[in-house]
């Protein structure tokens, strides 16, 4: 079968994390690709849930522009854990 280049682009950290998890499974970053390339063609699907993280929800991103214009202009109180811990709310 021929074999053709694929060039894919990510971030360099990335790579590197997905290169060292690779060795660790005795293979290279190719056998990854053509393995997930391979049952993504055999299950039609991404063969993994792919969703999104709730962390970036619209209301907990207005919630933290809040809280830094907040921050801005100065409306915060500082409390050490001892203090807080005082409070026994």
């Amino acid at each position: 079968m021929a074999q053709v280049l694929v060039n894919i682009r990510m971030d360099e950290d990335l790579k590197k994390s997905m290169e060292h998890t690779c060795q660790s499974l005795g293979m290279n970053m190719t056998t990854a690709f053509t393995i997930f390339a391979k049952k993504m063609s055999r299950e039609q699907r991404i063969p993994f849930e792919v969703s999104v993280d709730p962390f970036y929800s619209g209301a907990n991103m207005a919630a933290i522009a809040e809280a830094a214009r907040q921050v801005e202009r100065g409306q915060v109180v500082e409390k050490t854990l001892e203090e807080l811990e005082a409070l026994d709310i």
